[in-house]
């Protein structure tokens, strides 16, 4: 008899440790779980290497298109979930097709015109501003005062947002992400400061993202793109900009702290900033599960029987962890770039905006790594908890201590 399906976001997922979690649920479901969403939702958690490589490689059989789903009468109008999984949205992510093409032109264009010194020069600043209000104490959190920072500093500058909205915007992402009671205050108040800073851009043209989405958006192939969805454009880039980025600082300076085969590296160069980086998107990348799809039709995937209308929801982290294309976990990656931490298939995360990610992320290690000498964790490496969310995988917390310096002004 099969066991019961599991409930995400509850104990079970909450507690464990992602890699012992995802091998239990392999052991009991296969390469396909069947799982529990708030309300008693069904969905199936996608688990195995190849059945993920199957689901995102196939637009077709296994849409983006939240439409399809056999379950939209039992969603409440307050389900937690709606940001994430989304009900009539139509943003890039919820579009299919020719229309998602253009979309994803626009975005690519728009982040591809970035200058990638620029870039780094930006995000040394801002992270040297961070490092300068912490770096005289001796001790501080990397995760709460700087990596959750950093990136929606980046990215707000990018769009044009003024310097004071980023901490508002960074509270309410997290908000959304988590999927629990303050989901949709969260999602309001970033669509709100999106739609404000849409009009204004159209009103006043700068040199930014938001801009020159909105020019591309009115010679796109097709009809124009509206402001509404160029906003809700925006809010995707941000969200996948901000909490994935900010885990991926995070759970790449944990490793560099706790792990022996980085630790006597720490400060022998940039090296092995670089291969802990490629190693947390391999082994505790930041984003845990993705949803979602929609089979189109009645299907067989990893020995289930998925109907139409059934939402699958991508276990990136379960994919990268399994044993059937892994070797065991002993073995550093290298520059194995094979993982899905960004995606796979039309609807990956455009390269552009990994390249934007990649080069936040170092810079943001590696400033750290420069201004705070003797670099340590201040509390058990066994204490530190992971923020509770079936999406996300970043910690909660990464207090550490250091020599004191001056600030650099």
């Amino acid at each position: 008899m099969s066991p019961d399906p599991v409930r995400l976001g509850g104990p079970r997922f909450l507690s464990a440790e992602p890699a012992a979690l995802y091998r239990e649920l392999r052991r009991d479901f296969g390469a396909v779980a069947p799982v529990l969403l708030d309300a008693d939702i069904p969905a199936w958690l996608v688990l195995g290497y190849r059945e993920l490589h199957q689901v995102t490689g196939d637009a077709v059989l296994f849409s983006r298109d939240s439409g399809l789903w056999n379950q939209w009468e039992r969603v409440p109008d307050d389900w937690p979930l709606l940001p994430m999984i989304g009900r009539g949205h139509s943003s890039v992510l919820h579009t299919v097709g020719e229309r998602h093409r253009t979309r994803v032109a626009v975005i690519g264009g728009a982040l591809d015109a970035v200058d990638p010194f620029e870039l780094r020069a930006h995000v040394e600043r801002l992270a040297d501003e961070l490092i300068d209000a912490v770096c005289a104490d001796g001790t501080t959190d990397l995760v709460a005062r700087y990596a959750d920072l950093l990136p929606v500093r980046v990215l707000a500058a990018l769009y044009g947002f003024a310097d004071e909205q980023g901490p508002g915007l960074v509270a309410a992402l997290n908000d959304m992400v988590d999927g629990r009671e303050d989901a949709h205050a969260g999602q309001l108040h970033v669509a709100a400061c999106m739609a404000r800073l849409v009009a204004d851009r159209a009103a006043r043209p700068g040199d930014d993202v938001v801009s020159r989405m909105l020019a591309s958006g009115r010679t796109a192939p097709g009809p124009a793109l509206a402001h509404e969805e160029i906003a809700k454009d925006l809010i995707v880039m941000l969200t996948a900009g901000q909490q994935p980025t900010a885990g991926w600082i995070g759970n790449s300076l944990r490793l560099m702290l706790t792990d022996a085969r980085f630790a006597a590296s720490l400060f022998g160069g940039r090296r092995s900033v670089a291969q802990a980086m490629n190693e947390v998107l391999w082994e505790d990348t930041p984003t845990q599960a993705v949803a979602g799809r929609w089979a189109s039709r009645d299907a067989r995937l990893g020995g289930r029987a998925v109907r139409a209308g059934d939402l699958l929801l991508l276990g990136v982290q379960a994919a990268n962890h399994d044993p059937q294309v892994r070797t065991h976990g002993t073995a550093l990656t290298g520059g194995n770039s094979a993982h899905f931490s960004f995606g796979h298939g039309e609807h990956r995360c455009p390269f552009p905006a990994q390249e934007i990610a990649e080069v936040v992320a170092r810079t943001a290690i590696e400033v750290v790594l420069d201004r705070l000498p003797d670099l340590d964790l201040a509390v058990p490496a066994g204490s530190l908890t992971r923020r509770p969310s079936p999406w996300l995988g970043g910690l909660t917390t990464l207090p550490v201590r250091f020599t004191p310096t001056a600030p650099r002004g």
